[in-house]
């Protein structure tokens, strides 16, 4: 049985895990081919929460490939200590290399790095679209944070007809904030995005008729953070279990984050 759980206004049925195959919800006319999970994000540095939770959508997703994809120049982050590019791109080539047993099916996508000026979503989906079957379909993968701005990104709109999303969100952080609170999405969503998205209590996602479905994954891997990790080398602190051997190594070698 699913477990039944009472957030805000709403009874919000979580569908176990074992349960939780998203093809099952696929409509029986609608063929794709593959079903692709685009990941971008700065990773600066990329860490085992990010890991994890890439193999733990994909397995609860049923996703047949991932985009690993590192953001040149964020437009909505200061440079700040922003290592270059070219660094972060290699960190996470020893975090795949490390992990490989489990990642296999993970590729690491420079497409934001060859791109002049700002890491923009939409030229991002759009490209993936271009180089990909017609009958791929793609799943955005962000963290609740990033979602609740989706409103300022450029072209945000166009987005919803584009890809589907999957959107993580930390479970203990449900009861503290708020913020996860289904009524308080669904004023978000329908506030911002489209008024037409309905909340689907079966599939826990919101569904529209045109726009593709936003999917909401608890996921007990994103306690660590990047910037945690980049305030713990400025401390002298071990980060070793936040990243990848690989990963430390080449940090520590390279003086980053002190």
């Amino acid at each position: 049985m699913a477990n039944l759980i009472k957030w805000a206004d709403f009874d919000i049925r979580i569908l176990p895990e074992h349960d939780f195959s998203f093809r099952h919800y696929l409509s029986s006319e609608v063929c794709f081919l593959e079903h692709i999970g685009l990941f971008g994000g700065t990773f600066n540095p990329i860490h085992v929460g990010h890991l994890r939770a890439i193999q733990e959508v994909q397995n609860r997703f049923s996703l047949d490939k991932c985009y690993l994809i590192p953001a040149a120049l964020p437009p909505h982050k200061e440079p700040g200590d922003v290592v270059d590019a070219k660094y972060r791109l290699e960190m996470i080539r020893l975090a795949i290399s490390e992990y490989s047993d489990r990642l296999s099916s993970v590729i690491i996508s420079d497409v934001e790095l060859k791109r002049s000026g700002p890491s923009y979503t939409i030229d991002t989906v759009n490209h993936f679209k271009s180089i990909l079957p017609y009958n791929s379909r793609l799943y955005l993968i962000l963290g609740i944070d990033a979602f609740l701005e989706i409103d300022t990104w450029k072209s945000f709109s166009d987005l919803f007809y584009l890809t589907a999303f999957i959107v993580m969100t930390r479970p203990r952080g449900v009861d503290t904030e708020g913020v996860f609170k289904w009524k308080v999405l669904e004023d978000y969503i329908k506030g911002k995005i489209s008024g037409s998205y309905k909340f689907s209590i079966s599939r826990s996602c919101f569904v529209h008729d045109e726009k593709q479905t936003i999917f909401f994954v608890n996921i007990d891997s994103l306690d660590i953070s990047s910037t945690e990790i980049r305030n713990l080398i400025k401390k002298g602190q071990p980060i070793k279990f936040f990243v990848p051997k690989k990963v430390e190594d080449f940090i520590i070698t390279k003086g980053f984050y002190v």
